[in-house]
């Protein structure tokens, strides 16, 4: 004989149409998709087997969501209801110590000739320490649902300048809001440019494939590059020496002074030896032939990413430079050059400088 005939479901309007918007989706789990459809064809009235043939599951699934949707009449009934799993192998105790080792440095731990951690030194380490031995592939899972990846290390510099708030907003401050009628100019070297020539010829790419230069290379001579930036207009004014001294600094930056013979000038640059006034009073003596226009303004300690002429370098660096196979020092100079005029000619533009030091003034605000 047959059993008793599955009743029929009554769904509200709004019950109705988040049943169906979820029996559409492609986006939610499948079996919230085959939940939604069955609970909908109920609605029709239609048998638990009719619907367990539609939807391509047991008629035991069907009787089961059916039951509990009459029951609670929500839509959030189709979700799976929580489950206690395994109990915990490894106690909470033992994850917390095992990230402290981790933040520690190996040395600290007995872990000689070593300065980073490995998943099997931890888990070595670990056994001495707590007597709980761990595998290496149980260490990794630990750590990575932690996000925790004591291996990985990033590059940082950090500036011990005091004053580096302070210097960081001045320069800030010039570069965003110059002073009406004065120049604002990056001024730096980029030393040891080589002529790098490969021991055999670069391919170039094609489609589905990188290009490929030579790994080994031949030095053909270097040159240095003194440059600088005009921040309102973004021309480069650059001269290329065979070295470095302070003497082609002054001669550079007298042909910086023809270029700009009228109004201030704001002279953005570093610490470098040759760039500070330090017991000759090299640029007191510049500044005094110059009718005093020139003002100097040097960057925090260990912060070159504050002068603007530093991007500029970089594009150089990618674009000329990098993968370049260079004959001789001469085609060097040449390329450098030819750079610099094709950039003055149809790329100068001022960069897009977002930083504007606002922490400074939380900082003061904070103080006080």
């Amino acid at each position: 004989m047959p059993g008793p005939r599955a009743q029929r479901l009554r769904l509200a309007p709004s019950v109705r149409k988040e049943l169906e918007a979820l029996a559409r989706s492609r986006c939610v789990e499948a079996r919230l998709v085959q939940r939604a459809r069955i609970v909908l064809l109920a609605a029709q009235g239609l048998p638990n087997a009719e619907i367990a043939r539609r939807v391509g599951c047991h008629v035991d699934t069907v009787r089961q969501w059916r039951q509990r949707f009459a029951e609670d009449g929500r839509v959030s009934t189709l979700a799976d209801l929580p489950r206690s799993g395994r109990p915990a192998r490894v106690s909470a105790a033992t994850r917390c110590e095992l990230i402290k080792l981790a933040c520690d440095k190996p040395e600290n731990h007995g872990v000689k000739h070593q300065t980073t951690w490995t998943y099997g030194a931890l888990a070595k380490v670990l056994l001495r320490e707590t007597g709980v031995k761990l595998s290496v592939s149980e260490v990794g899972r630990i750590l990575r649902n932690e996000d925790f990846r004591p291996h990985k290390m990033r590059l940082w510099l950090h500036s011990p300048d005091p004053e580096f708030c302070p210097k960081v907003q001045h320069i800030c401050d010039l570069y965003h809001h110059p002073p009406d009628e004065a120049h604002v100019i990056c001024v730096d070297e980029k030393t040891g440019m080589q002529a790098l020539g490969r021991r055999f010829p670069t391919k170039l790419p094609a489609p589905g494939r990188a290009g490929r230069f030579e790994f080994e290379y031949i030095r053909r001579g270097t040159w240095c590059l003194f440059g600088a930036f005009d921040v309102r207009t973004g021309e480069l004014f650059g001269e290329c020496k065979a070295g470095r001294e302070a003497k082609d600094l002054v001669a550079f930056m007298e042909g910086l002074a023809r270029k700009y013979p009228t109004g201030d000038v704001y002279v953005v640059w570093d610490n470098l030896n040759i760039h500070y006034d330090g017991r000759e009073e090299r640029w007191a003596r510049f500044n005094k032939r110059h009718g005093g226009r020139f003002h100097f303004v040097y960057t925090p300690l260990h912060a070159s990413w504050v002068n603007q002429i530093e991007i500029w370098f970089s594009l150089l660096q990618r674009r000329v430079l990098r993968h370049a196979d260079f004959p001789d020092a001469d085609a060097l100079l040449r390329a450098v050059r030819g750079f610099i005029r094709h950039w003055n000619r149809k790329e100068a533009h001022p960069f897009n400088w977002t930083f504007r030091g606002h922490f400074v003034q939380n900082e003061r605000r904070l103080a006080s």
